[in-house]
């Protein structure tokens, strides 16, 4: 594949930098949906459901899809996504078909069954214990409700019935793979912070897929985080902030002064954030491009979904510039 031919889409995090406020946060997003429209090189932007992250501002993900598709007017807009175990099928259609009535033709959306937070906001949300293992079973309720054919007898989405809104299974794992191939639906690998099982995953995807009313064919989106710069140097020097903030985030337990972070960052902590990020392309802007195709090669995929971790505003602005240039 070369860079030409390579279908690229972005999922915003909708960062919250240090010392930001959220509505600022917000707003930036707003600005990259309205630069990536622009550019018209991307198929689609993604925002994924989080809760209790103060650095993530987009837990309220269907009311951010509101916002951006308000203020854009082509580009594709979903969920990547909705954790479909902490809300009722009945109302995710509801506010999904909504927002395809609003904005027709330019709404995805994207499920996963992981909770999207830790423990103790688990049971703040309210959500059952099992609820992961009726996913299959909920994204069937799901799809009927917003075909127009309900599986539960005397309940409709009103918004949301006929409007078919295209669904989209996110893993990290077989158990994504064998559910959208067996529903014959959309397939998207998280290998932006969980790589291992990308290629064994997208192999059991294609080897066991089933058409459906939704799709012929297997169609695989992997993601990749991206770092991109005019300076390779800045680039390189953002990733390793960006390495060292993972490792703060995710290891250190209480507060810990830079001689501390260091160490945890040199250590078997820095080692495992390291390899989360191993599917990172950092560099100028034809440097990240081929890394890019290479990726997509690699995990057989039909689309890149990027990840844009330069640090302000501005910066990633110009990293989806680079991004779009289809230049060698």
């Amino acid at each position: 594949m070369t860079t030409d031919d390579l279908r690229l889409s972005i999922l915003d995090l909708a960062v919250v930098a240090p010392g930001q406020s959220v509505r600022d946060a917000l707003l930036d997003s707003v600005a990259l949906a309205r630069k990536a429209e622009e550019l018209g090189r991307f198929e689609r932007i993604w925002y994924a459901e989080h809760h209790n992250m103060p650095s993530i501002a987009s837990a309220a993900t269907a009311v951010l899809i509101a916002h951006v598709a308000a203020s854009t007017q082509r580009i594709r807009l979903g969920s990547g996504g909705v954790m479909l175990p902490n809300h009722s099928p009945l109302v995710v259609a509801e506010q999904f078909g909504t927002l395809a009535e609003l904005h027709p033709g330019r709404i995805d959306l994207g499920l996963g069954r992981a909770p999207g937070t830790d423990q103790r906001t688990v049971l703040a949300l309210r959500r059952d214990p099992g609820a992961a293992d009726t996913f299959p079973r909920d994204v069937q309720e799901l799809q009927g409700y917003l075909a127009g054919r309900s599986l539960v007898p005397g309940v409709a989405a009103t918004p949301g019935a006929g409007t078919a809104v295209p669904l989209y299974v996110l893993g990290s794992s077989l158990f994504g793979a064998q559910l959208a191939a067996a529903l014959g639906l959309p397939y998207a690998f998280a290998s932006h912070f969980a790589p291992d099982a990308l290629e064994p995953a997208v192999a059991t995807y294609r080897a066991r897929f089933l058409p459906s009313d939704q799709l012929a064919e297997p169609y695989v989106i992997a993601g990749c985080n991206t770092i991109v710069a005019d300076d390779p140097a800045e680039a390189h020097r953002t990733y390793d902030e960006v390495l060292r903030q993972r490792v703060l985030r995710f290891f250190a337990r209480g507060p810990v002064d830079e001689r501390e972070l260091d160490l945890l960052v040199s250590g078997p902590a820095g080692d495992q954030a390291r390899h989360m990020m191993r599917h990172t392309a950092v560099g100028d802007g034809s440097a990240v491009r081929e890394h890019l195709a290479r990726f997509a090669a690699l995990a057989d995929a039909d689309e890149v979904i990027v990840t844009n971790l330069a640090g302000t505003l501005d910066s990633r602005l110009r990293a989806l510039e680079l991004l779009a240039d289809r230049g060698a």
